[in-house]
């Protein structure tokens, strides 16, 4: 706490002054961490010191802030440029030429007492490891954690996280277990789809069951942890590519839930080869047929497709009739069709926006076969071959 205030005085942050009349004072909190390394060994001890509340000025020494996401900066120099993203105390930057990497990290080492961590390889839990092909994310040393707290080191493996011939469901005669150690688990398992897209399914649908679970919950979470004890290594690759193309694939499990017959929604966005963005979820209302179902996950892929094209605007890339990939016929020409009849007139007005958007090609709904449909992966448990097809085709690869 004393080298932060020592480093405000060094820096000359601040300068006391008699406290203006009629105005609030900003009051401040202190923020204890421990830096980690790839390893989750301690390197470091942090306090700062902050306000509750900021005010920051766009344009700053020639950067130019983001107008989506406010804590990226972009410096421009010529045909290159430099990203710069903050995150706390934290900053992540890169860059076209090394040249101004290294611009960028002398001038802050001069501005501030800064302490330069090297080539990116451990950030937020995930890690890091960049290569001349592309980058992998992984979550291994989380992976390993996970198992050895809940005590499942042990015991047989299995080749997907959730088996095609078990139906879950709320099972109100069966024995209940220790629902802290549970939602512990579910929790935990959440936390680890930010890497691991390939049991966001499995985890999502064991996760309705927390305020009541049963043994036949805990063991499809076991079952989980079975699989990714055959696949702790597993990450995504993001392969190093100039294809800046932005597509979805959208797909729905109609009536897939035994308990109130509601459709599960899965949706997966690309940028290029890689997949960034991902969602399963079930609806809050039952769908009338197979169509509507498939309509409205379409909906959904929609409005994450839009938000991703605003955001990667503020990198200077833009997009129009972006693709969503669909493999129901009825469901693509309710969208491309501007009348109002029978077979529409139940689904709810907030998605017929989709509708909308193709009429403007924003967006475009393309059928692709449904062994092509990548997004099956979170909707329904699938078989051991499509499974891994799947997750092959989604980058989901062992690193070494």
């Amino acid at each position: 706490m004393q080298d932060e205030l020592n480093q405000f005085e060094r820096n000359d942050v601040w300068e006391l002054v008699p406290r203006p009349p009629s105005q609030t004072i900003i009051g401040t909190k202190w923020v204890f961490r421990n830096k980690l390394d790839d390893q989750g060994n301690i390197v470091r001890n942090k306090a700062r010191l902050v306000a509750q509340g900021y005010c920051q000025e766009e344009g700053i020494n020639g950067f130019i802030r983001g107008k989506v996401d406010t804590t990226l900066f972009v410096f421009e120099k010529g045909q290159d440029c430099l990203l710069v993203q903050i995150y706390g105390d934290d900053i992540i930057f890169g860059a076209t030429n090394d040249s101004l990497c290294k611009k960028f990290s002398k001038l802050m080492q001069g501005e501030f007492e800064m302490s330069m961590m090297g080539e990116l390889n451990f950030f937020l839990g995930l890690q890091i490891k960049q290569c001349q092909e592309g980058i992998y994310i992984s979550q291994s040393k989380y992976t390993k954690e996970l198992l050895k707290k809940f005590g499942i080191e042990e015991g047989r493996i299995v080749s997907t996280p959730m088996a095609t011939n078990v139906k879950i469901d709320k099972d109100e005669k069966g024995k209940s277990v220790d629902e802290s150690k549970y939602r512990g688990m579910i929790g935990s398992l959440l936390y680890l789809t930010a890497s691991r897209p390939d049991i966001l399914h499995a985890v999502c649908l064991c996760a309705r069951f927390q305020s009541n679970p049963k043994e036949s919950h805990m063991s499809a979470v076991k079952m989980i942890f079975r699989y990714l004890k055959d696949t702790i290594q597993y990450g995504l690759f993001y392969p190093k590519n100039e294809n800046f193309s932005l597509k979805g694939y959208s797909d729905s499990d109609y009536v897939g839930n035994i308990d109130d017959r509601k459709s599960t929604p899965g949706s997966c966005q690309f940028l290029g080869d890689c997949l960034v963005s991902w969602f399963s979820k079930k609806q809050n209302r039952v769908s009338l047929s197979t169509a509507e179902a498939e309509y409205i996950s379409a909906a959904f892929c929609c409005t994450q497709l839009l938000w991703m094209k605003q955001t990667l605007a503020d990198y200077k890339c833009s997009f129009n009739n972006i693709p969503i990939f669909c493999d129901n016929i009825s469901a693509i020409n309710i969208a491309q069709n501007p009348v109002h009849h029978n077979r529409t007139k139940h689904i709810e007005i907030r998605h017929h926006f989709l509708r909308d958007c193709v009429s403007k090609r924003k967006i475009e709904i393309s059928f692709v076969p449904s062994q092509d449909q990548l997004a099956d992966i979170f909707t329904k448990p699938l078989s051991s071959e499509t499974f891994a097809s799947i997750r092959a085709r989604l980058g989901i690869m062992h690193i070494e």
